[in-house]
């Protein structure tokens, strides 16, 4: 197999720098331009925070700003070291026979593995942007193979690849761009502390009214007035919850289109905008706190309140 046969298995992507659909606002800004002065600088980035406060759409718009070919990886449970590096897919079977003398035939057969690069090793070999999405779902030995790659740029490869030195220089060029959820989310795994000494950590929370307010009218595309009215609504309902996580303006998003697609306005003697909130903000909570009492009732009076 050469060299193009293998990189066909993994295919990066090009994201547009321009995105009409990522919200600009001062908080964001700063967000991404301190981002973007430690990736110069040569470090990972790590967005940590909460489901629903735009750790993927951050590191996508970062990667895009970079300019260069883009590869995704979403963490999983069942990953080993394999799903990252490669490994090898299928046989390749050689057959040469010798007839050179008529009354004489010989015959011989080779079978050898095909080796497949992953998308770690296909990143790394050519210098792209890597985004390892969620990566504390994958269980800490799968992602040990990245403490060389960060420190000493530096891959290891297993034999069967077919690479003398055993391990592939990194290309200047490579970056990587990390996300993940709090450990106590389920299906989430601690993390290494090596690992994490390895990259530079933004720790995200919930953005700012203003800027809730701004995410929301430009993904529902409903107007200011209302979205202010959801965003509120949301953000009351957080402050009932201990830990203040949830609900997100995920859910004002989620208001926001319904709203659109059914031609209502944020208003409390609307049966269908009251009912739409119900379903969502209630399923949301209840996702995550099933303990909780009358949250549909404490929903409805903060409808009659803000809205």
């Amino acid at each position: 197999m050469n060299e193009i046969d293998t990189i066909a298995e993994v295919q990066p992507i090009m994201l547009a720098k321009e995105q009409s659909a990522f919200i600009q606002t001062p908080g964001v800004e700063s967000i991404i331009k301190r981002a973007g002065l430690y990736m110069q600088a040569g470090y990972p980035i790590h967005f940590s925070g909460p489901a629903g406060t735009g750790k993927t759409t951050l590191a996508m718009y970062l990667a895009a700003q970079l300019g260069q070919p883009t590869i995704i990886i979403h963490g999983d449970d069942e990953f080993g070291t394999t799903d990252l590096v490669g490994s090898e897919f299928g046989y390749r079977k050689t057959k040469m026979v010798d007839n050179f003398i008529h009354s004489v035939l010989k015959a011989e057969e080779n079978v050898t593995g095909t080796w497949v690069d992953n998308r770690l090793t296909v990143a790394c070999k050519h210098g792209f942007t890597l985004i390892y999405d969620e990566f504390t779902r994958s269980k800490a030995e799968a992602n040990n193979t990245l403490l060389s790659v960060l420190e000493e740029r530096i891959l290891d490869l297993p034999a069967a690849r077919g690479v003398e030195e055993g391990y592939l220089r990194v290309h200047p060029n490579f970056r990587a761009i990390f996300t993940s959820n709090p450990h106590e989310y389920a299906g989430v795994h601690r993390t290494q502390d090596a690992l994490r000494d390895r990259m530079i950590t933004l720790k995200l929370s919930h953005y700012d009214r203003d800027t809730e307010v701004a995410i929301t009218t430009g993904k529902a595309g409903i107007s200011r007035s209302d979205a202010e009215k959801v965003v509120d609504l949301v953000r009351a309902l957080r402050e009932q919850d201990k830990d203040g996580a949830i609900p997100t303006v995920r859910a004002a998003i989620m208001i926001g289109k319904v709203m659109k697609l059914s031609g209502v306005g944020a208003d409390s003697s609307d049966e269908g905008f009251v009912q739409s909130c119900l379903d969502i903000l209630d399923s949301e909570i209840d996702s995550v706190d099933r303990k909780r009492k009358d949250v549909k009732g404490k929903i409805v009076e903060l409808i009659k309140e803000i809205c």
